[in-house]
C-alpha cells in the first residue's frame, strides 16, 4: 500500500521536509516513489504539486494525518482535519 507522508530534511534544528510517495512499510530515508513537493515548518510555508497528489490520492494512496492536514489547510482536498494524537484520560483513584 502506498502513502505520502513528510520526510525530513535539513540540518540539525532546522527541519525543512519533502511530500514523498512510498511503500508504507518502507523506511523514512529509503526509496521513494516520487516527490511532491516540500514544506518549512519554521516559515510556515509549503509547495505542493497538486496535480500529482490528487493522482496519488485517486490511485488509492493513503496520506498520514498530518500530510492530510496540510493538503486541508492549502485547500488541496475538502474535508475535516484529523486529530493526530490521542488524548490519554487518567484513571481516577478511588
Amino acid at each position: 500500500m502506498l502513502s505520502i507522508r513528510l520526510k525530513r530534511i535539513g540540518k540539525k534544528h532546522q527541519p525543512a521536509f519533502r511530500l514523498v510517495v512510498g511503500e508504507r512499510r518502507s523506511k523514512l530515508k529509503g526509496d521513494s516513489t516520487e516527490d511532491l513537493g516540500w514544506y518549512n515548518p519554521r516559515e510556515k510555508k509549503a509547495h505542493f504539486n497538486a496535480e500529482r497528489v490528487k493522482y496519488w490520492l485517486g490511485v488509492g494512496a493513503q496520506a498520514s494525518d498530518t500530510v492530510h492536514n496540510l493538503l486541508v489547510r492549502e485547500k488541496m482536498i475538502e474535508q475535516k482535519t484529523r486529530a493526530n494524537h490521542e488524548i490519554k484520560k487518567v484513571k481516577e483513584k478511588k
